[in-house]
């Protein structure tokens, strides 16, 4: 073979291909992937759940923001925790403990009658162990593949999370599956998948050095005020934050909307939420693919309004079989924004400063995805599905005309040294 034959063969710098030639990349990735396939099966099953044992959609508003809802307050104080501890031993102890709370919720869950205390506050902590992991886990991602393949990484990343999100759905429709405690059982033992991945995977899971000793506060005030320096990153935080809170009721809301508007049962819910999650991975995926090329502020544009052309859809019609259509494409169209909004943030922001900001991403992301639910539950038990949805929608087709992420198709500039020099 010749030198310029290997060249041709090489993958793509930055593409998804380019990443997995990384093997602490391959061995997190795959040992993420079973984990979060567990972690669907339960999500979908415990919406279920709350939605059969009290079937209001506050209560389902009330254990989403249980599960999530940690994500707005602890998140930014992981980001600080990753920057002081190793982000190894922290990714697989919170891994253990959200092992341990499912076994514990299965167990909950055998009851004829669920104590709904002990059942939010099983949810809870295992909400607080992922709120305290999610910004090491989006942290270590460039010392796992390097900057240069960080936006192959980061699409593939999306892209498992959503077939996580279509496999395991589908597995729960199997009838031994029916009984939530056995769904609660099995996802605890996917845990093992990751906390062995992480274990065997090499790579710099030291926290970044510290210039100055700083408190864990000012650590946090530190990242919030890099965010607010940097114009793309206020851009990103506020648009992921707005969308969250305003527009993906629907995700955590859609069993009642199965239910009360297309008149689905369970097992029919869970192939609509596959749809939805088997769209989304097409999102993540095609956005470092084949639309890899296009300007990053262009695509988020285009994303948000065609997410809120398909949400509006999806939220007026009452045919089953379109449903099925139509929240593939919402999903596709949700995830082509984050995937842009994620890829740019983690190109933008410096390494030193990389966990503290991801921190404030997983707040305005996961963080208020619950508190919409919430708030959302109690408004759609007033004024039904297709009225929050659409508003959702239209919140959607105005950060269309607002998100600015800077020019060209990407932005591979850390923060200026100014900035870091000030808040390290």
């Amino acid at each position: 073979m010749t030198a310029s034959t290997r060249t041709l063969a090489a993958p793509r710098v930055g593409s998804p291909k380019a990443a997995l030639q990384h093997r602490p990349f391959r061995l997190v990735y795959f040992g993420g992937f079973a984990s979060n396939i567990g972690t669907w099966m339960q999500n979908v099953a415990l919406i279920s759940f709350a939605d059969q044992i009290e079937n209001t959609a506050l209560f389902v508003g009330v254990i989403t923001f249980a599960q999530l809802g940690p994500m707005l307050l602890v998140s930014p104080f992981g980001g600080v925790i990753a920057d002081l501890v190793n982000r190894k031993t922290l990714m697989i102890g919170a891994a253990l403990f959200q092992g341990m709370l499912s076994v514990v919720l299965g167990f909950l869950a055998l009851g004829d009658t669920p104590n709904r205390v002990a059942l939010v506050a099983c949810v809870a902590g295992i909400g607080l162990a992922s709120a305290i992991n999610g910004p090491a886990s989006q942290a270590t991602l460039p010392a796992l593949v390097g900057i240069e393949d960080l936006p192959g990484a980061v699409s593939l990343n999306s892209a498992q999370m959503n077939l996580s999100r279509v496999i395991g759905p589908i597995i729960v429709v199997a009838a031994w599956f029916q009984v939530p405690a056995h769904v609660f059982f099995v996802n605890a033992a996917t845990y093992l998948f990751v906390i062995g991945a992480i274990a065997l995977a090499q790579f710099d899971a030291k926290p970044p050095p510290m210039h100055h000793q700083e408190s864990p506060i000012q650590r946090l005030l530190g990242g919030i005020a890099l965010a607010r320096a940097d114009s793309v990153i206020s851009s990103i935080l506020i648009s992921i934050s707005v969308y969250s809170f305003f527009s993906l009721v629907f995700i955590y809301q859609m069993r009642g909307f199965a239910r009360t508007e297309l008149g689905l049962g369970p097992d029919r819910y869970y192939l609509l939420f596959a749809c939805f999650g088997l769209g989304a991975a097409a999102g993540a995926v095609a956005v470092g693919t084949i639309l890899s090329s296009i300007a990053h502020t262009l695509l988020a544009k285009v994303g948000f309004a065609s997410f809120s052309a398909t949400l509006a859809l999806y939220s007026l019609n009452r045919a089953p079989t379109l449903a099925y259509l139509l929240v593939a494409a919402t999903g596709f169209c949700y995830f082509i924004v984050v995937t842009t909004l994620s890829t740019s943030l983690q190109q933008t922001v410096s390494h030193e400063a990389r966990a503290r900001v991801m921190g404030l991403w997983m707040m305005g992301w996961a963080g208020l995805v619950p508190v919409g639910s919430l708030v959302g539950g109690y408004l759609i038990d007033q004024f039904g599905h297709t009225a929050i949805t659409l508003g959702g929608a239209a919140v959607a087709l105005m950060l269309a005309g607002t998100v600015n992420l800077g020019s060209g198709s990407s932005r591979l500039r850390p923060i200026v040294p100014e900035l870091q020099s000030d808040s390290l």
